[in-house]
C-alpha cells in the first residue's frame, strides 16, 4: 500500500527528474523540497517505492529515476494538465486556421510539424487512408475557361484536384454531370469502381471526354494511395536528441530504427480510446519500451479519420505537453468538420 507521504516524495522525485535528468537523491530531496522529514526518513520511503515498483536504482551509488508505473500513477492520478495561456491558445488556433484550405491530409502533416516545435519532442502521424474509404460526394466547380476543380469527398476526408480541359461545359452541364458522377459513384470504395462502373459513366457522359479521361484518373489516384504504411508521416526526429537519455550510440540507433519502420510505427499509433498517453512497457513494440507515447484520434463525423502522436523519453513533461496535445487536436477536428461543411 502507498500512503500519502510515499505519494509525496514520488511526486517530488518525478517533478525534479522532469526537470534535471539526473537521479534525485535523498539529501536532494532534504535540502530542495520541505517534507517536513530526515534525509534517513527519506531514504527509506525511496527504498519502498523501489521495492514497489515505483522508483529505480541505474547505477548503485546513484539516485533514484521514476519507473514505467510511477509515471503511470503520476500521470493518472498527481499530474495537473498545465493551463495553457490564452496567448499561446491563440497562436495554435491561428495557426490551424492557416491550413484549413489544405487537403486534410496536408493539415494532418502540417499539424505534425506544429506539434513538434511546440513540444521538442518528435510527431508520427497516420493520414487518412482514402483506398479504404467509401466516396460521398463528387463535385466539379469551374474555375475559369480552361480549368475545372474536382472536390471529392470520402468517408475519411477531403480530396480536391484541378483538371484542365479544352471547352468548358455551361453551368447546366456541369450540374447533370455531378448528378450522373454521385448516381454512380456514391458510397462506392476504389474496389467497386471497376470496369463496368467506369464503362457505365463513359456512356452516360458521351460527348465529355475531355473531363471523362483526366476525372477517372483523378478519381483512382485520390483514391488509391497504396499502401497503408506509406500513409505514415514523421516530423521532428532530430528532437530526440535534446534527450540525455538518446546520448549513447545503442539508444540513439534503436530509437531512430524504430522511427524508420512505418509498420511499427503504424502499429504504435493505434488508438482505440481517442487519446492516449502509454509509458514504458505499456508499449509493446522492440525499440519503445523506453519510450512514452502520447497519441489523439482526429475525426469528420465522428469516423476516425487518423492517428496524431509525440514520442519521447519517458522523462517527458506531461503536464504541459498533455495540455498541447490536447488544444492542437481540438482545433484541427474543428476545422476538419468545417470543411466538410
Amino acid at each position: 500500500m502507498i500512503d500519502e507521504r510515499k505519494i509525496k516524495i514520488l511526486q517530488v522525485i518525478i517533478n525534479d527528474y522532469i526537470t534535471t535528468g539526473e537521479p534525485v537523491g535523498s539529501r536532494t530531496i532534504a535540502k530542495k523540497y520541505e517534507l517536513g522529514v530526515s534525509p534517513a526518513t527519506i531514504r527509506n520511503e525511496m527504498a519502498d517505492l523501489e521495492e514497489l515498483g515505483y522508483l529505480e536504482q541505474p547505477h548503485t551509488s546513484a539516485g533514484r529515476i521514476p519507473s514505467s508505473k510511477g509515471y503511470r500513477l503520476y500521470v493518472d492520478k498527481l499530474m495537473k494538465q498545465q493551463q495553457l495561456s490564452l496567448e499561446e491558445q491563440l497562436a495554435i488556433k491561428n495557426e490551424i486556421i492557416d491550413m484549413a484550405l489544405l487537403e486534410v491530409d496536408k493539415m494532418v502533416k502540417q499539424v505534425s510539424s506544429l506539434l513538434s516545435d511546440l513540444t521538442k519532442l518528435t510527431c508520427v502521424a497516420k493520414t487518412p487512408s482514402f483506398n479504404k474509404g467509401y466516396i460521398k460526394s463528387l463535385q466539379l466547380m469551374i474555375i475559369d475557361e480552361n480549368n475545372i476543380l474536382v472536390v471529392i469527398i470520402t468517408d475519411r476526408g477531403v480530396k480536391n484536384s484541378i483538371i484542365k480541359v479544352k471547352n468548358i461545359p455551361s453551368s447546366n452541364e456541369i450540374e447533370n454531370i455531378n448528378h450522373v458522377l454521385n448516381m454512380r459513384l456514391k458510397n462506392h470504395t476504389i474496389e467497386q469502381i471497376n470496369l463496368q462502373v467506369i464503362n457505365s459513366i463513359r456512356d452516360d457522359l458521351t460527348g465529355y471526354d475531355d473531363i471523362f479521361n483526366p476525372l477517372i484518373k483523378v478519381l483512382y489516384e485520390t483514391l488509391n494511395n497504396g499502401n497503408e504504411n506509406d500513409d505514415v508521416v514523421t516530423e521532428g526526429t532530430t528532437n530526440i536528441f535534446n534527450y540525455p537519455e538518446y546520448n549513447d550510440i545503442e539508444s540513439a540507433k534503436e530509437i531512430l530504427s524504430l522511427l524508420e519502420d512505418k509498420g511499427k510505427i503504424s502499429a504504435l499509433l493505434d488508438n482505440k480510446d481517442g487519446f492516449s498517453i502509454r509509458i514504458g512497457d505499456e508499449n509493446y513494440l522492440p525499440g519503445a519500451k523506453n519510450c512514452s507515447v502520447i497519441s489523439a484520434v482526429y475525426f469528420m463525423d465522428d469516423v476516425p479519420l487518423g492517428t496524431i502522436g509525440l514520442i519521447g523519453p519517458r522523462r517527458i513533461n506531461y503536464s504541459k505537453v498533455v495540455s498541447i496535445m490536447a488544444e492542437v487536436m481540438k482545433e484541427l477536428n474543428e476545422v476538419i468538420n468545417k470543411k466538410k461543411l
